[in-house]
């Protein structure tokens, strides 16, 4: 089951690894056209991703600045990157070079890691509230790792 705070998901139709290019080209389902025209200065000028320093966040001298940093990253864009976190540089290549492979896999194999229905874990499309939702061209994948009484078990 989904972790409560995050809630559930609905099923989305896949954009697929094994595309038929030509008729993509000629026909994008309709979830898919994102008719909203960004202005692309404004889009060019706010371009870089913010950036947060684990150990500024750690230190009783910079944490409160760089907390303000934080939570403007996280209510503006939504994302940041994470420096300084002491992760060694081999485990994150591990997991880009492991994240790759499994993303070159035929849909038939990631089906096996599909979000289970009213679950959130797994490779789908993420965050589907409602069904006219406009999707992004892209499936991810999607796991509960801490704390640990959060994750899905599968029994599978």
């Amino acid at each position: 089951m989904a972790h409560a705070k995050a809630g559930a998901f609905l099923p989305a139709q896949r954009a697929g690894s094994s595309v038929d290019l030509e008729r993509i080209s000629r026909q994008v389902p309709q979830r898919y056209v994102r008719t909203e025209v960004a202005d692309a200065e404004e889009v060019a000028a706010g371009c870089a991703i913010p950036i947060i320093d684990l150990s500024r966040l750690l230190d009783p001298r910079s944490w409160n600045e760089e907390l303000r940093n934080l939570g403007s990253a996280c209510q503006h864009w939504g994302f940041f990157q994470l420096i300084n976190h002491g992760v060694p540089d081999e485990v994150i290549q591990d997991v880009k070079r492991d994240i790759t492979e499994f993303f070159k896999l035929p849909l038939e194999a990631k089906k096996a890691y599909a979000q289970l229905p009213g679950g959130i874990e797994g490779c789908d499309q993420a965050f589907v509230l409602f069904d006219a939702q406009k999707l992004d061209w892209a499936d991810m994948i999607y796991l509960m790792v801490s704390p640990t009484h959060y994750k899905e078990q599968n029994s599978e």
